[in-house]
């Protein structure tokens, strides 16, 4: 794992989407893009900060700044949830070992009632039409936080 910052190349990636295909950094070139990290499909908090991206997505788009979900969900539970909450941002399933949220280190211990496991930490990171990290949200509270981003990608 390598430590990124504001300012840095965003890694290159390849993950699969729920239609089957693949999603890469080469895919973003020349447009913004906020890339959001969640924990677990159909769960409550991740449930309501993918819903908030989805309603604001018009705003996004007006700003020229492309939504990517991601959790290592399978593209089958990725399908699944889109259906039954009418998601319209882009997810993407990033399950293998030493992927992409491992490399931001978005992946790592988590603590919950006294127990700890791995598991993926809720981050969102905002990129400039040349891939470079425009700013970061580490550790989100998901109340406020998809308007606190297109605010960022408006001000970009």
């Amino acid at each position: 794992m390598t430590t990124y910052a504001e300012g840095d190349a965003f890694p290159d990636f390849s993950m699969e989407t729920p239609d089957g295909g693949t999603v890469t950094k080469a895919d973003l070139a020349g447009k913004k893009a906020v890339i959001f990290f969640y924990p677990k499909d159909n769960t409550p908090g991740c449930t309501t900060e993918t819903k908030d991206f989805t309603e604001l997505k018009p705003e996004f788009e007006k700003a020229g700044t492309y939504l990517l979900g991601v959790s290592k969900d399978s593209a089958k539970k990725h399908q699944n949830f889109i259906a039954k909450h009418d998601l319209t941002v882009d997810l993407a399933t990033d399950a293998e070992e030493a992927g992409l949220s491992d490399e931001l280190g978005v992946w790592g211990e988590k603590k919950n009632y006294g127990r700890t496991y791995m598991g993926m930490i809720r981050s969102t990171y905002l990129l400039g039409e040349d891939g470079t990290i425009l700013r970061i949200w580490p550790k989100v509270r998901v109340k406020g936080h998809a308007e606190e981003v297109l605010a960022a990608a408006q001000d970009a």
